[in-house]
């Protein structure tokens, strides 16, 4: 079975939805609305953000297939005034970025 949905909490859902849209791409689906938002990938993966006081302790991942494409993420992210530390090894190479919302983003290959 494939898992192909996931729900998280997250404080702010519309900067977090425009987040995943421009830094990841995303895509929306239907109206935005501050209490609730869905997004889906191309593969079909349908994420939900939920309204919070705190966001949830989980974090979505973007597997990349190799060190270089990592690497230009993070860059794109930094030039984009995103603080987070560099990649570096670990289960992979990788790095996590906190978005807008506290949503936890990682990226790996």
């Amino acid at each position: 079975m494939k898992l192909n949905h996931l729900g998280v909490v997250v404080t702010d859902v519309l900067a977090t939805r425009t987040f995943l849209e421009t830094s990841f791409g995303l895509t929306g689906i239907g109206r935005a609305g501050r209490r609730m938002t869905h997004l889906h990938d191309e593969d079909g993966f349908a994420l939900s953000l939920f309204a919070g006081e705190q966001a949830s302790e989980v974090h979505i991942g973007f597997i990349q297939v190799s060190e270089g494409a990592v690497n230009a993420i993070y860059d794109r992210l930094r030039a984009d005034g995103f603080e987070m530390e560099p990649p570096r090894r670990s289960h992979g190479w990788t790095f996590s970025v906190t978005a807008p919302g506290g949503l936890i983003v990682e990226v790996v290959c």
